[in-house]
């Protein structure tokens, strides 16, 4: 299997699970405003614990994780973009091709709730 058949099968898949497409958008969507809340609310009460308790080793221990999960939510935020533009190079490789598949998985992930992905996801289900 080379990259022109899996580029043409992106394509497919992208125009006919248009819906689906959108609804892991939307998921996506909700994660991206969840993840960085849980993060705050979880270091507001960490570090609430810590102070309280009064203890330097605890104040240090609960810095530590809040920094990882920091990074864990800067990780989580970015996978969308990152498989995106992963996905991108690969498309690019078959530059005789119409994109214009890939282009409506690309918009219906990164902002499921634009005209484009409405259009495609109206489009797909009849």
């Amino acid at each position: 299997m080379n990259i022109l058949t899996l580029g043409s099968g992106i394509t497919d898949f992208c125009q006919k699970m248009a819906n689906v497409v959108q609804l892991i958008g939307y998921i996506l969507l909700v994660f991206k405003i969840a993840i960085p809340l849980i993060i705050i609310a979880l270091g507001m009460f960490d570090f609430g614990k810590a102070v309280v308790a009064e203890k330097e080793d605890e104040v240090k221990k609960q810095t530590k994780r809040l920094i990882y999960r920091i990074v864990a939510g800067i990780v989580i935020f970015f996978i969308p973009t990152i498989v995106m533009f992963l996905f991108d190079i690969a498309v690019s490789y078959d530059t005789e091709k119409e994109e214009a598949g890939f282009d409506v998985c690309q918009q219906c992930i990164l902002s499921p709730g634009s005209a484009e992905c409405k259009t495609k996801v109206s489009a797909s289900k009849n």
